[in-house]
């Protein structure tokens, strides 16, 4: 989608053949036949801004929600917009350090000017080096009547002194598609650092998997899951940071947290280890990748079962909001074939295969099997003090 295209699409006509699209593929229609049908009439090109827009909107409401019907996205947009409970979490620690100018120097399709914006009523700026994906985040902004204004160009020209904060979120591709490397990220992950140790308080949304020892010194790691779903990792500079590293989990009863404040393992130190007990804990995704198990086993007096692994065993459950506890029932064989005769003794027809730190795919495992019985199970295959291990275990509601 080209510039004139969008902005002719926010027009009265625009939007009169946008709603046709939406309404067509709503029924069932194809974007074949709904392209077919609108090109009678319309500009070949407005057509397919009009049915591009109206499918990234259906495939937008397993993020956006119901919003998703009043924004505008960009392919590219869409899948790198940070998820809107993630950006309200970050938006409500802006809001407690009393930001009242923030600047998103890479601001996408805008999720984080939206937010920021309605949390914190702050003056807010967004800019973005493409002209389509800065017209959108703008018009999003404008959609829900937030004084914001973005701008293209280079955000980290921008001079900075005027903001109480600012964000950064660097591109993660490369000309191969999606990189894990940080030395491949635009802006490079240098200019990033310098951003987040300089004068101006700073936020960077970073990938999950970045190394800890990436982290510069006084700069906090916060790793974000959201419902089970690990998203992303936001690095604080100095002046917002309050942890060195954090884990963040947004569930439907609200947000729970944990800092290394919270860990009586200190840096270095071995973990207690033991056999598995009466439970075993699988502490959420943002737990381990902050490399707080041990706070979480801390809060059911729990010990590690491999002290490689992130499987906490314990006589109770774990905390619900952090983990994800399961009653150990016995232990099977981990042998395929006695591991298969032990299950269909238990006539399980439905398995549930969890795995961690073994070589083990759980699809293919499964089919091995080739289980038939009436019982649903919940198989765990690890390692015990470095043993592999079979565990029938029942999910704790």
């Amino acid at each position: 989608m080209d510039l004139e295209s969008f902005e002719w699409l926010r027009t009265d006509e625009g939007g009169r053949l946008l709603d046709e699209a939406a309404a067509a593929l709503g029924d069932g229609a194809s974007e074949l036949a709904v392209q077919a049908r609108l090109r009678r009439r319309a500009d070949g090109a407005h057509v397919t801004a009009a049915l591009t827009q109206a499918s990234l909107r259906r495939r937008a409401r397993a993020k956006f929600g119901a919003a998703a019907d009043l924004l505008w996205f960009t392919p590219a947009g869409l899948e790198q917009a940070t998820r809107p409970s993630v950006a309200a979490h970050r938006a409500r620690r802006l809001e407690a350090y009393d930001v009242r100018a923030f600047a998103d120097l890479t601001c996408g399709i805008g999720g984080d000017l939206m937010a920021t914006a309605t949390a914190t009523g702050a003056t807010c700026v967004g800019t973005d080096l493409d002209p389509v994906t800065a017209a959108v985040a703008q018009a999003n902004v404008d959609s829900l009547g937030l004084p914001v204004a973005v701008d293209v160009r280079d955000g980290t020209t921008l001079a900075l002194g005027s903001f109480d904060a600012v964000m950064i979120d660097p591109a993660r591709r490369d000309g191969t598609g999606r990189t894990f490397r940080a030395d491949a990220w635009e802006p490079s992950w240098d200019v990033l650092a310098g951003l987040l140790t300089g004068p101006v308080p700073a936020v960077a949304k970073v990938a999950p998997g970045l190394p800890h020892d990436l982290v510069p010194a006084g700069v906090e790691a916060e790793w974000v899951s959201d419902r089970g779903h690990l998203k992303e990792a936001a690095l604080w500079g100095p002046a917002l940071a309050t942890a060195r590293h954090r884990a963040t989990v947004l569930g439907t009863s609200g947000l729970a947290t944990l800092t290394d404040a919270d860990d009586p393992v200190a840096p270095g130190t071995p973990a207690p280890t033991g056999a598995v007990g009466a439970y075993l804990v699988e502490p959420d995704d943002a737990v381990v990748r902050a490399g707080l198990v041990t706070a979480v086993a801390a809060r059911c007096d729990g010990w590690l079962v491999d002290p490689h692994l992130a499987y906490v065993s314990a006589d109770s459950p774990g905390p619900a909001a952090l983990s994800r506890s399961y009653r150990v029932v016995e232990e099977l064989p981990y042998r395929e074939k006695q591991l298969r005769a032990a299950l269909r003794f238990r006539r399980v027809g439905t398995l549930t295969i969890k795995k961690r730190g073994v070589d083990v795919v759980p699809e293919q495992l499964r089919k091995r099997l080739d289980l038939s019985g009436e019982e649903t199970a919940t198989l765990v295959m690890t390692r015990v003090a470095g043993v592999g291990t079979a565990l029938l275990v029942e999910p704790v509601d």
